[in-house]
């Protein structure tokens, strides 16, 4: 009989403890390239060097509520998703503990926080609007296919610009999808709503208040990274003045706190359909706010508008 462990060696690599150890020259702080409250993510080559990868390695007791067999079934889920938005899952590696270990592409581009936040300890030049434009609409494209494109729904758990990552080519793909709530329908019952006050900035207000995390609540916190987006301010601030704010308006806000690195660049009329359906993402009432179809080709209609405008 085909065993689990078989069907995910048949779709990506399984990797010693022994391989991984001599992917990375050692474990240290320099090789680091990415953090969360999960793992610790490493800058690791294979193949004598010849490829680049990045290596989750995830923390002691971090996935301790998941015996062996839930481990594998979560590996087995990622190594079965196939989108160009998609981090894509080279290898894995499942220890004692159990303890987990993910072999990733190496994205050249780090996150779409570093790029709007300056995160690195190197200058990174503002993304054009343009290209966040176009980031936008890839991520919407990979939530689309999560929601829409399997025999069931996938869910993100923890949807946010560090989970969206850039390609040489600027491709974004969706990573931190281990934990990812999966069923028939669209709503999956969830205890995990996170406290974290840099995640929690990103959570859909329904799903906080009932712990039922359905596609809708991806589409709010979509919202939540198209506000960061066009702002290039942090989530948790975003929150804040959210909550804060009665009469609270994304289109009034957003004219207030647009990046000023974009300055008059953004066209009038891709700005109105931008801010439009960002809006609508973010609607209190999880039933009022659109598809990820919808919103994908909302943004795209907003990037055409862009390049007329430009043309």
């Amino acid at each position: 009989m085909t065993t689990t462990f078989n069907i995910m060696e048949e779709l990506c690599h399984h990797f010693s403890l022994a391989e991984i150890q001599s992917s990375l020259a050692s474990v240290n702080e320099s090789l680091v390239i990415g953090e969360d409250a999960f793992g610790v993510v490493y800058k690791g080559y294979l193949k004598k060097g010849d490829t680049t990868v990045a290596i989750k390695w995830f923390k002691k007791g971090s996935l301790s509520g998941l015996s062996e067999s839930q481990l594998k079934n979560e590996v087995l889920f990622l190594c079965q998703l196939h989108h160009p938005n998609i981090m894509p899952l080279i290898g894995f590696c499942i220890g004692r503990d159990p303890r987990l270990i993910l072999v990733h592409e190496y994205m050249l581009n780090a996150s779409l926080s570093d790029h709007l936040h300056y995160r690195n300890n190197h200058k990174v030049v503002p993304l054009s609007w343009k290209r966040r434009l176009q980031i936008c609409i890839g991520v919407a494209r990979g939530l689309h296919y999560l929601h829409t494109g399997g025999r069931c729904s996938v869910i993100h758990s923890f949807l946010k610009t560090q989970y969206i990552l850039l390609d040489q080519n600027w491709e974004p793909k969706i990573s931190g999808l281990l934990l990812s709530k999966r069923g028939a329908v669209d709503v999956v019952r969830s205890s995990l709503v996170v406290r974290n006050h840099n995640t929690f900035a990103y959570c859909d207000p329904e799903y906080a208040a009932s712990g039922i995390l359905t596609a809708k609540s991806n589409v709010f916190s979509f919202g939540v990274v198209l506000l960061e987006v066009v702002s290039a301010k942090q989530a948790r601030d975003l929150y804040l003045e959210r909550v804060n704010n009665p009469n609270y308006s994304v289109e009034v806000h957003a004219e207030k706190i647009v990046d000023p690195f974009l300055g008059s660049k953004i066209a009038p009329d891709c700005w109105k359909t931008f801010i439009e359906i960002t809006e609508r993402c973010l609607h209190k009432q999880g039933t009022e706010r659109p598809n990820m179809g919808e919103v994908e080709m909302q943004l795209e209609f907003a990037l055409q508008l862009q390049e007329k405008a430009e043309t």
